[in-house]
């Protein structure tokens, strides 16, 4: 048999390659950092999708994410060192700090810049608390934080100050505790002296069945409570109809600036929400369920842990299903379901191309029952009380209930249930005691930043699904900012394409370009409305998720129904 013969020089470099193959590719792991994120991790599970899991715990002790500190978590879940820094680089939450580069200051102090904020005087705060907190403390605009109602809001480190003023911040600096959540808030005992979890006990027993529920769900012609307003039984009956095994994914994540309903009926009823959880867990046949938090509400995830805790230690029901709770990290983009599908599996919020819809192919690639976090809170007393119930209320040709998130110029901001169809008048009227004193009602904001604005004299439409469209605008989550004559439509929908702006996930160009460009041409003294006109078109046609779809609705709503403060 004839061998060939390797020259040594040409055998040295062979070997040579092959060690360097050996090696990881990419930045070598420093054994401090390999030693610290070992500890931080303890015996959890390193399996991909807990990936933004991981990160927050090492955010939380060191305050930054390191190079080092990266490169050992890639390496100790088994994956490439990109995959983690595009993740973690993808969320506004994640402070990375490259080598040679400076950490950020130990405590951060977060001023929201939303419309309702910047309309109670956040741009004052964010002007002058760099001045008195000093270089040792980093204050940065951020996003709606979900309080509008209390607006404005400061957030240090992850402790919320409401109606905050230079002096409430400055005395906070330095205390890290979590304001938690209102005093009054249903505990499991108290929820179970109310009849709580009995009628999911009444399900499993067989005293309910399927059918008979998924048809009173049906007839009560409760729909999808996040925005996109699907009727829920029918989502229900599509899911279980899939093959299994199902998964159900829970959005709390309501980032749409001026939408907080879900955090106030979290902090005082949280069992009213995770029975109806399970309920359609039970109805669909779902034996796993993730729950979406967004990072914002720290008081609400404490609180929410500690609930869960005792409902998986004293469980109402055998067989409970397993519930998992995520944490989100500063992702407006989240909110749409299938990025948030891909955030709970640890990766980019970049929604998904559809079909398939999340319903056959959604959280690992199972059948997804996706729902908001106020859909699953009337599941009990809809299935108590009966569809008709739930339809005998409603207004102006309208059935059923709304949760309105108001804030802006009202007398009394606030969550308000008030019956579904009601217009902005009877809602400022009849449910905020007016508007606020010394304002004059000029226009409003029916669906948030996406949602579009109207003026004052468009005062009798009612607020449903599928009423606004006609105008240009829609519901979604039912968040009403409320507009004075101290207030421009323009400076409105400047502050509005700004959060888009920031919040494009990047995915697609007419998004992550048009939102830029239509945020410089609106910043001229002048528009261009023709231009303005085409890029909108554009970004309507072919952006890939409702972000870039809906994005141009406040621009567009000034066009048309404020051309005097163009002129």
């Amino acid at each position: 048999m004839n061998h060939k013969v390797i020259p040594i020089a040409v055998q040295e470099v062979v070997n040579t390659k092959e060690r360097k193959r050996q090696a990881p590719k990419g930045r070598r792991v420093d054994p401090v950092a390999l030693e610290e994120v070992q500890a931080l991790l303890g015996e959890e599970s390193r399996q991909p999708d807990l990936l933004i899991e991981h990160l927050h715990k090492i955010q939380d002790k060191f305050g930054h994410l390191s190079s080092a500190h990266l490169a050992a978590l890639a390496k100790e879940m088994r994956l490439a060192q990109t995959e983690v820094y595009e993740v973690a680089s993808f969320y506004h939450h994640f402070d990375i700090v490259k080598e040679g580069d400076t950490a950020p200051q130990a405590l951060t102090v977060r001023v929201c810049d939303g419309l309702s904020c910047e309309m109670a005087g956040a741009k004052d705060l964010l002007a002058k608390l760099p001045k008195i907190l000093g270089k040792e403390v980093r204050v940065i605009a951020a996003p709606c934080v979900g309080r509008c109602e209390q607006a404005p809001v400061a957030v240090v480190h992850q402790n919320p100050i409401i109606h905050a003023t230079t002096e409430a911040v400055e005395a906070a600096v330095g205390n890290n505790q979590l304001t938690q959540p209102a005093d009054e808030i249903v505990d499991f005992v108290e929820y179970q002296k109310t009849g709580g979890y009995e009628l999911v006990k009444k399900c499993i027993s067989g005293e309910r069945d399927v059918e008979s529920v998924l048809k009173t769900m049906e007839d009560s012609g409760l729909r999808g409570l996040g925005g996109a307003g699907f009727p829920s039984g029918r989502k229900w009956r599509i899911v279980r109809n899939e093959k299994g095994p199902r998964l159900m994914a829970v959005n709390i994540d309501e980032g749409e600036p001026g939408t907080f309903k879900d955090r106030v009926y979290l902090e005082r009823d949280p069992h009213r929400f995770l029975e109806g959880m399970l309920i359609a867990a039970w109805a669909v046949d779902i034996q796993t369920i993730y729950i979406y938090l967004r990072d914002e509400y720290h008081g609400c995830r404490t609180m929410l842990e500690a609930e869960l805790a005792k409902l998986k230690a004293h469980p109402p029901i055998p067989n409970m299903p397993e519930i998992h709770l995520r944490r989100g990290a500063g992702a407006y983009i989240c909110g749409e379901e299938s990025a948030m599908i891909e955030s709970i599996e640890g990766k980019r919020g970049m929604p998904r191309l559809r079909p398939p819809y999340v319903a056959q192919v959604g959280l690992f690639g199972r059948p997804t029952l996706e729902h908001n976090f106020e859909t699953l809170y009337w599941v009990r007393e809809i299935l108590e009380k009966g569809g008709e119930w739930f339809t005998s209320h409603g207004r102006n040709g309208r059935k059923g209930l709304r949760s309105y998130s108001v804030s802006g110029r009202v007398k009394n901001p606030g969550v308000k249930l008030a019956p579904a169809g009601v217009s902005i008048q009877e809602l400022i009227d009849e449910f905020c005691g007016g508007m606020a004193d010394g304002h004059k009602f000029y226009g409003y904001l029916p669906g948030g930043a996406s949602g579009g604005i109207l003026p004052a004299t468009m005062n009798d439409i009612p607020l449903d699904f599928d009423t606004l469209q006609p105008y240009g605008c829609f519901i979604g989550s039912a968040a009403v900012i409320v507009l004075s004559d101290k207030d421009t439509a323009v400076q409105a929908a400047r502050n509005m394409m700004d959060f888009f702006k920031h919040e494009s996930c990047g995915q697609c160009t007419p998004c992550r370009v048009g939102t830029a460009k239509a945020s410089d041409l609106i910043k001229k003294e002048k528009w261009d409305t023709g231009l303005l006109e085409e890029l909108s078109q554009v970004m309507r046609d072919a952006s890939i998720c409702g972000l870039g779809q809906a994005a141009p609705n406040p621009v567009d709503c000034v066009v048309k129904y404020f051309p005097h403060e163009l002129a």
